[in-house]
């Protein structure tokens, strides 16, 4: 039996893991290990994991990744069995990972693991979310930008619950808020969003953001749109509440026509506004439903204060504490 040191157990080494999705990243993912793993080695007092993740890839990306395993132990390495997006398989990788920290990033380089010690500093100030903020976006065509910058203050101001400007998926999240997330449910959908449906306080990095170095973008206009949409209909029920505004708005708009000129309006003027509410109602039975089905929990405890110790926890509702 091996015997304790009089002064105790050696001190825990905090372990930061770092998410890499992949989908045919068979050029670049060499050198995204690179850069990554030179960064890690150099964050002194920290032991660290790389998480890859390969998304379904049609290339040689998982013959690159198994050899970049054989070579450094600190690799680990998920293959999913078709390509599900990048979304799940970022939440595949976020089950995977095991540190007190988790860093989601993408394989691509665009943004650069060089600020992770930026990040972990800041995690180590009590930050739990700490997000990297795009104040330029180099190599992305002025359309990119531009939609990007319109649509993330339309859902912020749509949203049910805060979001990020100028944030993508480039982050360091507490091993807290990784619970919180890998406990729910279902679709993953638009992660950036359940980080801030979970409301842990978050800070962010700001940086510029870089030209891909090496492959083409996977993010086809297509899949931008699909991930748009994904966003707006898991962090906002507006799209449901719409009918009941155009119905009311319709209705008060007749009604003060019919009282303008002192007689009545056609009866189809009535019943497009009578069908738009009875559409809004139906809607909002139906977002209640979807809310339901999606299992979130109505609320994330950040903390407990029990016997005057404070403690930080993340507790999810059951429904036995619901009715209580």
């Amino acid at each position: 039996m091996s015997q304790r040191k009089a002064d105790g157990p050696a001190p825990h080494t905090p372990l930061i893991s770092v998410v890499v999705p992949c989908y045919n990243e068979g050029e670049v993912v060499a050198e995204a290990h690179r850069r990554i793993s030179t960064v890690m080695r150099a964050l002194d007092g920290y032991d660290h994991e790389i998480v890859f993740v390969d998304d379904g890839s049609r290339d040689h990306t998982w013959d690159v990744l198994t050899s970049l395993a054989r070579a450094d132990n600190h690799v680990q390495l998920v293959q999913l069995t078709r390509n599900f997006g990048h979304q799940p398989g970022m939440m595949a990788g976020l089950r995977e990972a095991r540190g007190d920290a988790v860093v989601t990033l993408d394989a691509d380089l665009q943004d650069p693991p060089e600020l992770i010690p930026a990040m972990v500093e800041r995690w180590g100030q009590g930050w739990p979310v700490v997000s990297g903020r795009r104040v330029a976006r180099h190599g992305d065509t002025r359309f990119k930008v531009a939609t990007a910058y319109v649509y993330y203050r339309l859902l912020k101001s749509l949203a049910d619950h805060p979001i990020a400007l100028d944030t993508g998926d480039f982050r360091l999240l507490d091993r807290s808020v990784v619970e919180t997330l890998t406990r729910l449910s279902g679709d993953p959908g638009f992660v950036r969003g359940l980080v801030g449906w979970a409301g842990f306080a978050e800070t962010s990095i700001e940086y510029g953001r870089a030209p891909r170095s090496a492959g083409r973008s996977k993010y086809t206009l297509r899949k931008m749109a699909s991930l748009s949409h994904r966003g707006v209909m898991t962090c906002t029920a507006t799209p449901a509440r719409l009918p009941t505004a155009v119905g009311v708005a319709w209705l008060g708009g007749v009604a003060l026509t019919s009282a303008v000129r002192r007689r009545p309006m056609p009866v189809a003027a009535w019943t497009f506004g009578g069908e738009a509410l009875l559409l809004g109602i139906l809607g909002e039975y139906l977002r209640l439903v979807h809310h339901e089905a999606r299992g979130r929990p109505p609320y994330v405890v950040a903390r407990r204060d029990r016997q005057h110790a404070v403690t930080p926890v993340t507790a999810l509702a059951e429904p036995e504490e619901q009715a209580s």
